[in-house]
């Protein structure tokens, strides 16, 4: 009997990539059942997941969503608002969508009778990473400063005292086919730009460090913290390697031929530029995971698709 697995978010960055090793690949043991708020609309804008052997559909929103019907053995909880102007204009809605969302999704697993779940956080519970801590580590105090980042933490609170077993995943920064070009995201205004075939232009002075975790490899954590991961337990996913903004635009801008050039906006900063890199050495160590797509690699394959219309 196949297994069944409960999936929100799956319309989002995370699921779209989800779906498409799903298409690629599909789980013969397990189905999905993905919750949308208009599955219609999604498979009509995306024809490319809307005939996915093993996977169904059901309508409805994370905080109030109708529960399916039948026993469900796991949970990918993913759905989270990524919106930097619902931070800034209501984030109390923010707040909410996060920790009600996660409350929801707790009660239809004690419901459903769900063996496992797993909860992808973020690295901004943590909050401000200090400049001089290269990468940080799941050991590190919490003290989030936005409500994205408080949010995560009550959920992860909730999840941990549920009573469920829940792997969390504290997810980092990430590149790949859907990530949206005209967002708050650095990787995909510049590959934007690339496309256009115009200068790459850095808002800021270009110093702050990141890492990027290409999204085949994503999927491939996520899976193997369902699967793998130690209920209880806090796993960091992303890319150790910290790149600055201003190295990751010379990247995009070495995409075509001629490079194009990069124009950064703001004079340099003083002290330590801020970071956001985290430390991968406890999922490396153990469940063996590995990032499998450089950073160059990532971009490439990110601004083919889009130079292709959108087709992986």
């Amino acid at each position: 009997m196949s297994e069944r697995i409960f999936v929100t978010g799956g319309t989002g960055f995370f699921g779209k990539s989800l779906l498409a090793a799903w298409r690629e690949r599909p789980r013969p043991e397990c189905s999905l059942t993905i919750l949308s708020r208009n599955p219609e609309r999604f498979r009509r804008e995306h024809p490319e997941f809307a005939a996915l052997p093993q996977v169904e559909w059901v309508k409805g929103d994370i905080r109030d969503f109708p529960f399916p019907a039948g026993r469900f053995d796991r949970i990918i909880h993913a759905a989270t608002p990524a919106s930097a102007a619902l931070e800034r204009d209501d984030p109390a809605e923010m707040y909410s969508i996060i920790v009600d969302g996660t409350r929801r999704v707790l009660e239809f697993a004690r419901r459903c009778g769900a063996e496992k779940l797993l909860l992808t956080s973020s690295g901004a519970v943590y909050g401000v990473q200090p400049p001089e801590l290269e990468r940080i580590a799941e050991t590190f105090p919490t003290a989030p400063v936005t409500a994205y980042g408080r949010g995560k933490a009550e959920a992860e609170r909730l999840c941990l005292e549920s009573g469920i077993p829940v792997v969390i995943a504290r997810c980092f920064a990430f590149v790949g086919p859907y990530l949206p070009l005209d967002a708050h995201f650095a990787a995909g205004n510049f590959i934007r730009d690339a496309l256009a075939g115009r200068p790459i232009v850095i808002r800021g002075d270009g110093r702050p460090y990141r890492s990027y975790l290409y999204a085949s490899d994503l999927v491939k954590w996520l899976w193997t913290l369902l699967d793998r991961g130690e209920a209880g337990r806090v796993y960091h996913v992303g890319s150790g390697r910290a790149v600055s903004i201003a190295e990751l635009a010379r990247i995009a801008a070495g995409l075509v031929e001629p490079a194009l050039p990069v124009e950064v906006l703001s004079p340099a900063g003083e002290g330590l530029p801020p970071r956001y890199v985290p430390d991968i050495s406890r999922a490396r160590r153990e469940l063996e995971l590995r990032v499998e797509t450089d950073l160059e690699e990532a971009l490439r394959l990110t601004f083919e698709f889009h130079r292709k219309g959108g087709i992986l």
